[in-house]
């Protein structure tokens, strides 16, 4: 299967997957949504009461912030990928709970897979720990980092800058430098890539070169 394809198997999964007991309460899953050409996707932790009703990530009052946030960093969201760890709603938009993590951790690694991004932005510490294990977000947070074969950039969830109005200001700074992360890692992933130079072969023949002081 194409990557496309592979998208379109993994959403028809997600939309009737028993694996954990958030299909009871759910009343459309969501899968995420972007090309599978996209070279950044933004993994959030969990769908809200909007993207529940919807079946989309990233509708409601944070889905708005991060259209935004798309905006100032010159991209637009149907040039991303966008969608979260899991993929059903938590009752009360509590935390995903571990075995509700490693149920959808398969889907989102076979997405991950099929569009080979060059960028991965986690929203979030849900999303940040599965890529950044152990990692502080005040830490860390704008910062690109090698992760396997792929960049991953930590970032604060919007929902978090729209309840605490002291991080917008960071969340917005963090955004604007996308553009330049990006062109880092295109840089950075087609220097990877390149076979190495064949390193040159000496002229047994040729007279050794003399340095002059002159």
């Amino acid at each position: 299967m194409n990557p496309e394809e592979i998208l379109a198997q993994v959403a028809r999964e997600v939309a009737v997957c028993t694996r954990c007991p958030l299909h009871h309460s759910r009343k459309k899953a969501v899968p995420g949504e972007g090309p599978a050409s996209a070279e950044i996707m933004f993994i959030g932790e969990a769908p809200g009461f909007y993207e529940n009703e919807q079946g989309r990530p990233f509708v409601g009052a944070a889905g708005q912030f991060l259209d935004e946030l798309l905006q100032r960093a010159g991209l637009k969201r149907e040039e991303v990928w966008i969608g979260n760890v899991i993929k059903c709603r938590p009752p009360g938009n509590r935390d995903p709970l571990p075995e509700e993590l490693e149920a959808c951790n398969e889907y989102l690694e076979r997405q991950i897979a099929a569009i080979n991004p060059k960028i991965i932005v986690t929203l979030g510490r849900f999303s940040m720990a599965k890529f950044l294990p152990g990692a502080k977000i005040s830490a860390i947070h704008g910062q690109m980092r090698r992760v396997g074969n792929r960049f991953v950039i930590a970032m604060y969830h919007p929902a978090a800058a729209l309840h605490q109005a002291s991080l917008k200001a960071t969340v917005i700074e963090d955004f604007t430098r996308l553009p330049q992360l990006l062109q880092q890692a295109r840089a950075e992933l087609m220097r990877l890539t390149l076979p190495p130079s064949p390193a040159p072969t000496p002229d047994e023949h040729e007279e050794p070169k003399q340095l002059s002081l002159f």
